[in-house]
């Protein structure tokens, strides 16, 4: 990407992870199946590419404006934010992420604290989310070893449209027939508490030690703040709009202080003179020029730092 050309909105294309709860099959998101069992998706991350451009860290390294006052003080090449598709065919492991002061001594890292929208959910899919009532750390490790902890968490059916907000320290599984795009802080710290007997290490100290042991009680609230425009999540770490386009145009103001993140999960259309689709993920630079999204029925996924100014926009 041409630095003359930073101001504007520009498309993050995604890196493939393979997982063994993963699928070759991801349409309608990618059109091509995967040779491999793809679990995820990764878009945000340092070594994504930006379309017509570098890595989306080494455009960072050389515009380090683009994020502007959404820019992390210890990691400021780094987008602090990293958006996932996630693919299930089978359970993921058990487990949990660290806050931002443990992540920060033990792995130089931040922490994890994520958000899940639920784009498809298979008949009886299901997550789960904290315990069903309050255990003692004793009880987590040996529930953890012999495989009892799956029975102590509280699981509960999912379907399309469904927002779950996980914060660092809670404990939490995903089940089997799930798309979920997944928000959160840039981290890749996961500890396994209990994995189905797979051939995969465990983390049970760390684990452990930053292990939430009550229920989960997490819950948000969803909020209208217009046409077309729903508050998810104002959290510390991030924002999450809803954005729904019915034949309708979506105009952003420019000039915002801080960088946002547009994920569309479902429609076409067109960003200025761009096209964009399903599965795509955009980044707003900080100050970038007004924008107006096209699209008949397009709906978006609207993410940007916690603790910042509100986007001005309209839909309509």
């Amino acid at each position: 990407m041409k630095a003359s050309n930073w101001r504007s909105p520009f498309r993050i294309l995604p890196t493939f992870k393979e997982r063994v709860w993963g699928t070759t099959e991801l349409s309608p998101w990618f059109s091509q199946p995967q040779l491999q069992a793809t679990g995820e998706a990764w878009f945000t991350a340092a070594d994504n590419p930006v379309c017509d451009g570098p890595s989306l860290g080494e455009l960072l390294r050389r515009h380090s404006d683009i994020l502007g006052t959404g820019a992390s003080p210890d990691f400021p090449s780094l987008c602090p934010l990293l958006v996932k598709l996630l693919f299930t065919t089978g359970k993921l492991s058990i487990q949990v992420h660290p806050p931002d002061d443990y992540a920060r001594e033990h792995h130089h890292s931040l922490g994890k604290t994520e958000a899940w929208y639920v784009l498809k959910a298979e008949p009886g899919a299901q997550i789960a989310l904290g315990f069903k009532e309050r255990i003692s750390p004793e009880r987590l490790r040996t529930a953890a070893a012999s495989g009892e902890i799956e029975s102590l968490l509280n699981w509960r059916a999912v379907q399309a449209g469904d927002f779950i907000f996980v914060p660092a320290g809670t404990v939490h599984a995903i089940g089997a027939g799930l798309t979920i795009c997944e928000i959160q802080q840039s981290s890749d710290i996961t500890y396994r508490l209990y994995d189905y007997g797979r051939p995969r290490e465990l983390h049970l100290e760390d684990g452990c030690r930053v292990a939430n042991l009550e229920p989960y009680s997490a819950y948000t609230e969803i909020r209208q703040i217009g046409p077309g425009r729903r508050i998810l999540i104002e959290s510390t770490y991030f924002c999450i709009e809803h954005l729904r386009q019915k034949e309708q145009r979506i105009r952003i103001s420019g000039s915002l202080p801080h960088y946002m993140l547009l994920v569309c999960i479902h429609g076409q259309g067109a960003i200025g003179e761009r096209i964009f689709g399903e599965g795509q993920v955009w980044l707003v630079p900080a100050c970038s020029v007004p924008l107006a999204i096209e699209s008949g029925d397009a709906e978006w996924l609207l993410a940007y730092p916690g603790r910042e100014s509100l986007p001005a926009i309209s839909v309509g």
